[in-house]
């Protein structure tokens, strides 16, 4: 499923326009993003947990010419799955 298709399907189960659920969505997202750059979690009960974590720098090599690199730390997001989601897959 594409944004495209998220929208369509926020629209259909909401019974709102097409506009408004992609408003709805882009609120959403920017709202995570918002959060996550602060440095804080985004928890939805019964779907999962969005964080912040931080990968430490390390030593990589380029695949080309096998020359070692310095690869520097970085923030990254996690997402960590719910219980119900998990017990909705299984």
């Amino acid at each position: 499923m594409n944004k495209t298709e998220l929208i369509e399907h926020i629209a259909k189960q909401a019974d709102i326009s097409k506009a408004a659920a992609g408003r709805a969505l882009e609120a959403t997202i920017g709202a995570v993003r918002t959060t996550l750059k602060k440095g804080g979690t985004v928890a939805l009960v019964g779907f999962g947990t969005f964080a912040v974590t931080k990968r430490a720098a390390r030593t990589g090599r380029n695949p080309r010419t096998g020359v070692a690199i310095k690869i520097k730390s970085a923030k990254v997001p996690k997402f960590r799955p719910g219980k119900a989601l998990k017990d909705a897959l299984n």
